[in-house]
């Protein structure tokens, strides 16, 4: 997977960011229950961020049950990822929706503004329920 870490324009911290985008990874099967994640090391060299950072952003995808250690084995995603409770995913949900709308006011768009892109952009994904 390729990560996206915007290190001077966004104003979301390193390791929200990639905390972030692995939990995208695990929604969406690109890191499938089981799979060994890179080494913190490995991570951050890849990256070309601090370890602290990767083991930030690990700690609390472990935490949050996304993530689980084996010692001397590595970081696994944890077999029960993908499931979730609902009102874990809404929260998740409901924290995008906050960081997107303060980054889109800090660009200058409006709330309506990017609740049309949004109509806009789920339309165009297959409709809406």
């Amino acid at each position: 997977m390729t990560y996206n870490i915007e290190l001077q324009k966004s104003g979301v911290p390193i390791y929200v960011q990639l905390k972030d985008q692995i939990k995208y990874g695990i929604a969406t099967g690109i890191y499938p229950p089981g799979t060994q994640m890179p080494s913190v090391r490995q991570m951050a060299v890849d990256l070309r961020i601090n370890p602290n950072t990767v083991s930030k952003a690990y700690a609390e995808l472990e935490q949050e049950g996304y993530l689980r250690t084996r010692q001397g084995q590595g970081t696994f995603v944890s077999l029960n990822a993908g499931n979730m409770p609902d009102d874990l995913s809404r929260q998740q949900m409901e924290q995008l929706l906050v960081r997107l709308l303060t980054e889109a006011h800090q660009l200058g768009f409006t709330p309506g503004q990017v609740l049309q892109a949004l109509a806009e952009k789920v339309t165009g994904l297959g409709g809406v329920e």
